[in-house]
């Protein structure tokens, strides 16, 4: 398997639901798989995470919750297709219904109680547009500003309306007990708007014993104004492009992504990019050349992973999508290589004379020096793997530990190999395990130097505070 060091996220669905397709989508770099909680029931959630588990029990793959969030949702189309036409009117009615003849319904009533007049309404990340003319009791009425076919359970945007939703609902807690009770490794929150929503939400884990880590869903515009705060209580960061460029400057996007990547790189915490990387691959063998262009860029900027959603879920070409995203990360990843492009080290942990974080920079330095094959880490929680894996060090980070949850989050990290092992009888039988892990999985030949960071006694958490050169087979 030639994974690159970009870590590929998949969106499931019915076009990889297959164990014959996915198996395949893992052998060509899958690295996360993520469950969309808006589709779907928990009995079919079930059976896809028994198969995803089924299908990695040799290559490790990490499970992301993706929750549902306060998200405004179109209720059923008739025949699940309603054509609306530019100057088309809209009737948005309180009560559920099943759409159709231009009166459709939402999943939240107090829709027609927070619009007015005047304000925009955009659904399928703005893909319709519609100005509200009309406001009444039980409904109101919009003209349609950019038609385009509707189906059932598109999202709904409101950019000039204060919504009064919780940022954590009843689905969404219910959904995190499922995702508890799954062992999942991530859970993505979605709709952020501070460090109070992210907060709320690992109480409500740690209460019930869970080490799940958070994902921060970046789609909102008050979550990129409190940007460094959401990341600094979070485990790591997603930018959701589609809902942020409905609900900001679409224009502005571009940047605002460039500014979040940098945000956690200097945090040290992972970030995803997501939406629309591929999206022409839903229907096309091949994608467009921007596409290709957009998750390069991604990758340059410094994204430790990058992720599809239709394109894997209910695309035409779902294999051949991470084929591609396999390619262009490689391809990407040569070029950083081959042009020496260097990323800065988390400049917060380095203010904060972060004791890992240093040896971890150190590591860099090493590796360059000696032109070492690879690092190794032992990394029980995978925090020294974290660290390593900002420093973008250029070599393969192999990340050993005896916790399978540790090793599939781990999954996540830019340049991680993670692989579980038993502790050594002793520190200094470190190098044998070395010996043994780079041999059964072909990373390294006799003779090559790597780097070894660790800690004594191994297996405790926060205790690294070792470097060592090794040359392999040479105990």
């Amino acid at each position: 398997m030639n994974r690159p060091r970009t870590k590929i996220v998949v969106t499931m669905g019915p076009a990889c639901a297959s164990p014959e397709i996915f198996s395949r989508m893992v052998e060509n770099g899958v690295s996360v798989a993520r469950l969309n909680f808006s589709h779907g029931h928990n009995d079919q959630k079930r059976e896809m995470i028994a198969m995803i588990r089924e299908c990695t029990r040799t290559h490790p793959v990490a499970i992301l919750a993706d929750l549902c969030g306060p998200k405004i949702r179109v209720g059923q189309i008739e025949n699940n297709a309603m054509p609306l036409n530019t100057g088309d009117t809209v009737t948005i009615q309180r009560e559920p219904i099943v759409g159709k003849d231009l009166v459709i319904s939402t999943n939240y009533a107090c829709l027609v109680d927070d619009l007015q007049v005047g304000q925009r309404v955009l659904i399928d990340d703005g893909a319709i547009r519609m100005i509200v003319t009309e406001k009444n009791a039980n409904d109101v009425k919009c003209q349609v500003t950019h038609g385009a076919m509707l189906s059932s359970n598109k999202g709904l945007n409101l950019p000039n309306t204060q919504v009064n939703l919780p940022s954590i609902t009843d689905k969404d807690w219910r959904d995190v007990d499922f995702a508890i009770e799954q062992k999942v490794d991530y859970i993505a929150l979605s709709f952020v708007r501070s460090p109070d929503d992210v907060l709320a939400l690992r109480k409500h884990l740690s209460s019930r014993g869970s080490k799940i880590h958070i994902v921060s869903k970046i789609e909102m515009p008050q979550a990129v104004h409190n940007i460094d705060r959401i990341i600094e209580v979070s485990d790591a960061v997603l930018v959701a492009r589609g809902d942020l460029g409905v609900e900001m400057d679409l224009t502005a996007v571009p940047i605002i992504q460039k500014e979040i990547v940098a945000a956690a790189q200097d945090a040290g915490k992972p970030v995803i990019v997501a939406t629309q990387m591929l999206q022409s691959m839903v229907d096309n063998p091949a994608p467009t050349r921007a596409e290709v262009s957009d998750v390069a860029n991604a990758i340059l900027d410094g994204a430790d992973a990058v992720m599809l959603s239709g394109e894997t879920a209910v695309g035409k070409y779902p294999v051949s999508a991470v084929v591609i995203l396999n390619e262009i990360a490689h391809h990407t990843e040569d070029y950083i290589t081959r042009k020496k492009i260097t990323v800065a080290p988390p400049k917060l942990l380095q203010m904060t004379h972060h004791r890992t974080a240093a040896i971890a920079h150190g590591a860099r330095a090493v590796v360059s020096d000696i032109n070492a094959k690879l690092v190794v880490v032992w990394s029980q929680a995978g925090g020294s793997a974290r660290y390593l894996a900002k420093q973008r060090i250029g070599v393969p980070i192999v990340a050993l530990s005896t916790d399978a949850a540790a090793v599939r989050r781990m999954m996540l990290y830019y340049g991680v190999l993670p692989y579980q092992a038993e502790i050594p009888g002793h520190f200094d039988d470190l190098p044998m395990t070395v010996d043994r892990i780079c041999a059964q999985h072909g990373l390294a030949e006799p003779g090559d130097r790597v780097v070894i960071m660790a800690g004594a006694p191994l297996g405790i958490i926060g205790v690294t505070n070792s470097l060592s050169v090794h040359a392999i087979g040479k105990v």
